[in-house]
């Protein structure tokens, strides 16, 4: 019917150019953020799987670094360790020269100032070697949890050891006499023991911290893929789709246009 007062027309065809707009303007936000997700209208179900999967991924990353931070810290103290390493070979090889006969008294007085510095070296590296204010050189009881997961179990406890010289039954040795000089080897000995068990515990406790650093970045890196497909643009599909929404945005256009030149013919009757 040609009418003059309704121009039905037009009206449909507006209709769907705007339809055709909305999805044109959708396309091009996808494309431009790189993202099929853009607000929870696109998918409300796919919206919340991708925050808990974000989620999950700056955890595992963050633990990753948690990681690190711990394989830093045990470098410090097994570093520190290498130091004390030192001082007790030091400490042993004047235990052996005091105990030959050879030498006299004051001679091994000297030697035994050396020995007693040492010892006290021992002390002021296990007191002194901290790493963020943390020590684990001065006390056996001492433990640092490395936490690397979501879990409370996700973690790697770090036990500290004493390193002092009264923990190496040092304190009271002395190489003075020869007598004390072959005491203070065996004690030595014992001590050098029982530092390189300490010292082996922090480095297999760096190999695992490497180990979980390497499946945890596994993980990230699936978990990523797997938010990926859920939230991230297809951009071969979406440009095939915005193509077509524009050819369907020029022929609404140009029908519009036809649509309200209708009424026209209608005039065109009444002349």
């Amino acid at each position: 019917m040609l009418a003059i007062k309704n121009n039905i027309m037009s009206t449909n065809a507006a209709r769907h150019l705007g339809a055709a707009y909305d999805q044109l303007a959708k396309s091009v936000e996808r494309l431009s953020s790189g993202l099929r997700i853009n607000s929870a209208k696109d998918d409300a179900a796919g919206l919340a799987v991708r925050e808990l999967m974000r989620a999950d991924i700056a955890v595992l990353q963050q633990g990753a670094r948690n990681a690190l931070d711990g394989i830093s810290m045990l470098q410090t103290f097994e570093g520190a360790m290498g130091t004390i390493d030192e001082a007790l070979v030091r400490m042993k090889q004047l235990a052996e020269q005091a105990a030959t006969g050879s030498y006299s008294s004051a001679q091994r007085a000297i030697m035994n100032s050396e020995f007693t510095q040492m010892a006290e070296e021992i002390d002021r590296i296990a007191g002194g070697t901290a790493f963020n204010g943390n020590t684990l050189l001065n006390s056996a009881n001492a433990t640092i949890a490395i936490q690397f997961g979501g879990a409370t179990t996700d973690k790697i406890d770090v036990t500290g050891s004493d390193m002092t010289s009264s923990a190496l039954n040092l304190s009271n040795a002395s190489i003075n006499r020869v007598a004390s000089a072959n005491a203070a080897l065996l004690t030595l000995s014992t001590a050098i023991t029982n530092k390189d068990i300490s010292r082996a515990a922090f480095g297999y406790k760096m190999n695992r911290l490497e180990s979980t650093i390497s499946v945890i970045n596994n993980q990230s890196e699936n978990l990523m893929a797997a938010e990926s497909r859920v939230s991230d643009v297809d951009v071969a599909t979406e440009m095939a789709q915005m193509t077509r929404t524009q050819v369907l945005s020029q022929a609404g256009v140009a029908m519009l246009a036809q649509a309200n030149s209708m009424p026209q013919m209608a005039l065109s009757l009444l002349r």
